[in-house]
């Protein structure tokens, strides 16, 4: 099953909660450093530090901050209208109904806008494949909807190139997801390859099951741990 393409990246304001449920997260992971990359108007790095998580946002979308605070509801808008056009290819397990999904989001967007804000220090412009951080900064990378997401917009060797960063500025480990693009319920079909060639730079990878599942098919992450 296919369904057209959503068109310009869309920046999402995905909750905390999807966030644990996508990166089967626990107390342990949120013990440490955690950068979300790309974040998007994601709101878990607003949640993750009411919690004590010393979380870091980056996104190439933070460049013109008062431009991504006037569209952060219109994207929530706009990511809503496809989903409901395209409903056959989404699932209901973790949003019943489209309008669940809206309000849903529209509280995160509110949630991001608010800390986005208040604490602009943990928001940083940046853009793969070359972020202003150090070897090892992060305890934890978390990396969503763009790698495999774009695959029609984003070469082999981009993925590879983005995954080398991402990694490069991981302590442990780097967690992908979804490994679907968008419009597809299939795995990106690169993936062997690209798992192939991050295996002969040291990087090990794996494929695991996590418990959510939005995109119809988009139920894994991809884990990768540095050498």
């Amino acid at each position: 099953m296919s369904v057209p393409s959503i068109g310009a990246t869309l920046v999402t304001s995905r909750s905390f909660e999807e966030y644990v449920a996508m990166f089967a997260l626990d107390g342990d992971d949120l013990s440490g450093t955690v950068l979300d990359c790309p974040a998007g108007a994601s709101s878990f790095t607003a949640t993750a530090h009411e919690s004590g998580t010393r979380a870091t946002a980056c996104d190439s979308a933070y460049g013109d901050r008062q431009s991504l605070l006037d569209s952060v509801r219109t994207e929530v808008e706009r990511g809503n209208r496809y989903i409901a056009e395209h409903h056959e290819g989404f699932s209901d397990r973790f949003f019943a109904t489209p309008d669940e999904h809206l309000g849903h989001r529209l509280t995160a967007a509110d949630a991001f806008v608010r800390d986005f804000v208040d604490r602009p220090e943990a928001y940083v412009h940046a853009a793969l494949p070359a972020l202003p951080f150090g070897d090892r900064s992060f305890d934890l990378v978390l990396s969503s909807h763009l790698l495999f997401s774009y695959a029609d917009r984003l070469d082999l060797d981009t993925h590879l190139a983005y995954l080398a960063e991402l990694v490069r500025v991981a302590r442990d480990q780097v967690r992908v997801f979804p490994l679907v693009p968008t419009g597809s319920t299939a795995r990106y079909p690169h993936l062997g390859e690209l798992r192939d060639r991050l295996a002969a730079r040291g990087v090990d990878t794996t494929v695991t099951a996590v418990d959510y599942e939005f995109q119809r098919g988009a139920d894994e992450m991809l884990v990768c741990r540095r050498p």
